[in-house]
C-alpha cells in the first residue's frame, strides 16, 4: 500500500527517457524491489495521467506516483474521475501528486491564478471530497463542483500529497491534504522543516496532533564503488540550485549564504553546477558508494520522510536504475 508506515525508497522515472524504454524502465524498476515509482508531468514532455495509466498496468507490485499534476491545468471533477478511475482500476497502487505547477509555465498558457494558494487548497479539498463519495463543497473562488458527485469509486480513495515547497504552501497542505512531495534537493533540514510546517497548518485547521503525513521527498541520487565519481555524475544535476526557486531547500544549510555567493558570481547554471565543492554536492545529493547513499536515505527517513525517491542522471538510465538498487534492503 503506498501509505504504508515502513519507510520506503521509490525512483524517479525521468521526463526525457526514450519512449521505448519507458515501460522497460519501470518494470526493471519493480522487479528490481523498488517500493514506488514516480512520474512528472513538465509542459511539453509526456502527460502524467496517461504515463501512470501505462506503467501502473505494465507493472504487477510497485505503487505509482505522479507528482505534480498542476491544479491550474483540471477542472477538479474530471480530475477526481481520473485518479479516482486509477485506484479503481489498480487498488493500493496509485498515488495522487497535485500542485501549483511552474509558475513560468503556468503563465505561459494563461492558467497561472492571483492566488495560487486559493486555487491549490480549493482543488484538493475538491478532489479528495469527490473520491471519497461526498458530494463536491461549495463553491469557492476558483473551483466550482458543488454537488457533483461521482458514481464510480475507488474501495480505497488514493492519497492525494501536495507538490509544494514554501511555508505557506506547506501549511495549506497539512490542512486540506495527505502529506506533501518535496523537490530536489530535499535534505534532512530542509524535510524536518517542512514537516514542521505542514504539523502546523494542520494544527490551524484543527486536525489532530497524531495525524500522520506522508512525506515523499526527491533528490538526484548516484552509487559507485567510487564515490568521486558518483559525485562527478550527479553534478550537472545541481545546476539550478542556485535559483531563487530553490532558496526554501537551503534554509538551515551551513554554507547557503556561500552557496548563494557563489552563483552570484556565477554567469549561468552551468558554471554554478562546475564550481560547486564537492562537499555541498555530498550534502545535496545522494551520491557515493551504496553505504554511503544509504547512510544518507536512513538520515531522510529520519528527518520524517516517509519516502526517499531517487533520481537517476546520466545517459544510460537503466544501467543507473540497476545501481542505485544497490541501496535497497535485502
Amino acid at each position: 500500500m503506498p501509505t504504508s508506515t515502513r519507510a520506503r525508497i521509490g525512483v524517479l522515472l525521468p521526463r526525457d527517457l526514450p519512449i521505448d524504454q519507458v515501460l522497460p524502465y519501470a518494470r526493471r524498476a519493480d522487479a528490481l524491489g523498488f517500493d514506488e515509482i514516480w512520474l512528472v508531468e513538465d509542459l511539453g514532455f509526456r502527460g502524467g495521467i496517461a504515463q501512470t495509466g501505462a506503467v501502473l498496468a505494465a507493472t504487477e507490485r510497485i505503487a505509482v506516483g505522479v507528482g505534480i499534476l498542476p491544479a491550474g491545468a483540471r477542472n477538479a471533477a474530471f480530475s477526481a474521475m481520473e485518479l479516482a478511475t486509477l485506484a479503481q482500476l489498480f487498488p493500493g497502487r496509485f498515488i495522487a501528486g497535485i500542485g501549483h505547477g511552474m509558475p513560468v509555465w503556468m503563465r505561459q498558457v494563461g492558467a497561472w491564478p492571483a492566488s495560487p494558494l486559493t486555487l491549490l487548497g480549493e482543488y484538493a479539498t475538491a478532489v479528495r471530497t469527490l473520491m471519497r463519495g461526498e458530494p463536491g463543497p461549495a463553491a469557492g473562488r476558483y473551483v466550482n463542483v458543488e454537488g457533483v458527485e461521482l458514481v464510480e469509486l475507488p474501495e480505497t480513495a488514493p492519497p492525494v500529497l501536495l507538490g509544494v515547497r514554501g511555508p505557506k504552501s506547506l501549511a495549506v497542505a497539512g490542512a486540506v491534504a495527505d502529506g506533501v512531495v518535496l523537490a530536489e534537493p530535499a535534505t534532512p533540514a530542509y524535510i524536518a522543516a517542512s514537516l514542521a510546517q505542514v504539523r502546523s497548518g494542520a494544527a490551524a485547521a484543527g486536525l489532530p496532533a497524531d495525524t500522520r503525513f506522508e512525506i515523499t521527498s526527491y533528490d538526484v541520487a548516484a552509487v559507485d564503488d567510487d564515490a568521486q565519481a558518483a559525485i562527478a555524475r550527479v553534478r550537472p544535476g545541481l545546476a539550478w540550485y542556485g535559483e531563487p526557486d530553490w532558496a526554501p531547500h537551503l534554509i538551515g544549510l551551513p554554507f547557503a549564504e556561500d552557496l548563494a555567493g557563489l552563483r552570484r558570481e556565477c554567469a549561468g547554471p552551468d558554471e554554478f553546477a562546475r564550481r560547486l565543492p564537492d562537499e555541498w554536492i555530498a550534502e545535496l545529493s545522494l551520491a557515493g558508494t551504496a553505504s554511503q547513499v544509504r547512510e544518507g536515505i536512513a538520515r531522510r527517513h529520519e528527518a520524517g520522510s516517509t519516502s526517499v525517491v531517487l533520481t537517476p542522471v546520466g545517459e544510460d538510465r537503466l544501467g543507473e536504475l540497476d545501481r542505485l538498487a544497490e541501496v535497497l534492503p535485502r
